[in-house]
């Protein structure tokens, strides 16, 4: 039997990855620590969804532990030697990284130097998967000229009409401390791959999304924000009129990719991995979007400053993706997304 690590286990796209193996018959150990709690309270506790993959799966097993502990993961990887590794473990806010800015680089940055010189250290044939982000351009993209639409807004220039390429430059702008310390895991992703002839990939995601993930409002936009839908709270939304897009990916269409990846790896390389322009949503289309499956009014209040960092708008070119594995593509659309989301939170007791 096959052997996955998974990091990040109990968060959205670390379940569906130990979900997906599992099923295919793999022997799948889930790296954890509830670090999501610490980060973001008890909105963000994730251990209701380690307890469903342990009642699930008698093919999983969950491994406390923190991969900012270097000795543990070393002794990890040497124990376990998996035949491939999805690291998607990480501090994800923008925000938070700025109150903690030591906890945000020692997680993303030093926590993936772990994992990937373990991993060299003990079975550096296995393909290794990172969970990157877009976030890793910076706001280099709201260089690019723009059009206002009613609803969103939208790039002026046709060169980007199918979205942003690989070849995007990601110095030279403003991050935030979340998106450098993510630079510096991405960059060093690469360099295991180039440098040493490692199966390494960064996946720079948009929005990624689906029903297993607990939505705050620092992080998980899709989800806090039906939630927030559900339980008649006010959204708040800051800056861009609300117009700002994203392109948003399920978790399931994620880990397609993954898989595909790890049947057929190649080194170093880096992919736009979001959900392209055709589930590209702003903020006031996704309200308009969810009112008509709740049937319930969106209440929320505009706070005129943008985050730091923030894109304007976001939309991942998925050419290169679909060049190098021909079989991907995206088969969750926006609606059916917003609607098993919305299942979801009513199943855990969301609604009102």
């Amino acid at each position: 039997m096959p052997k996955l690590l998974v990091t990040g286990s109990s968060g959205l796209i670390g379940s569906e990855v130990v979900t997906f193996f599992c099923q295919s018959g793999w022997e799948v150990i889930g790296v954890d620590n509830n670090m999501r709690a610490d980060f973001f309270g008890p909105g963000g506790d994730t251990r209701w969804n380690q307890n469903r993959l342990t009642r699930e799966f008698k093919n999983f097993r969950h491994q406390e532990l923190d991969i900012r502990q270097r000795p543990g993961v070393l002794a990890l990887l040497q124990e376990l030697r998996p035949d491939a590794i999805v690291h998607a473990a990480a501090q994800p806010s923008h925000d938070l990284a700025a109150s903690r800015p030591f906890d945000d680089f020692d997680v993303n940055a030093n926590g993936t130097l772990n994992l990937l010189e373990a991993t060299r250290l003990s079975v550096p044939e296995s393909p290794f998967v990172h969970m990157s982000t877009n976030k890793v351009y910076g706001d280099a993209p709201n260089e690019i000229a723009l059009q206002e639409l009613p609803l969103r807004w939208d790039y002026a220039d046709p060169a980007y009409q199918e979205g942003i390429r690989e070849t995007f430059r990601i110095d030279q702008s403003k991050h935030s401390l979340f998106g450098a310390s993510k630079v510096a895991a991405d960059v060093m992703v690469q360099e295991y791959g180039r440098y040493f002839g490692m199966p390494t990939c960064c996946l720079r995601g948009g929005c990624l999304t689906g029903p297993n993930h607990s939505g705050v409002e620092l992080h998980g936009f899709l989800s806090y924000l039906i939630r927030c839908n559900l339980e008649g709270r006010t959204y708040r939304v800051f800056g861009y009129k609300g117009k700002q897009v994203r392109d948003n990916i399920h978790s399931h269409d994620v880990v397609q990719f993954m898989r595909r990846f790890i049947e057929a790896p190649r080194k170093g390389e880096v992919y736009n991995l979001g959900g392209g322009r055709d589930n590209s949503v702003s903020i006031l289309e996704a309200f308009k979007l969810i009112e008509t499956i709740s049937g319930l009014p969106m209440k929320h209040e505009y706070v005129d400053q943008n985050r730091q960092g923030d894109h304007i708008c976001y939309i991942s070119n998925l050419d290169k993706l679909k060049a190098h594995y021909p079989g991907w593509g995206i088969t969750k659309g926006l609606r059916t997304t917003f609607e098993e989301i919305h299942a979801a939170w009513v199943r855990r007791g969301a609604a009102k």
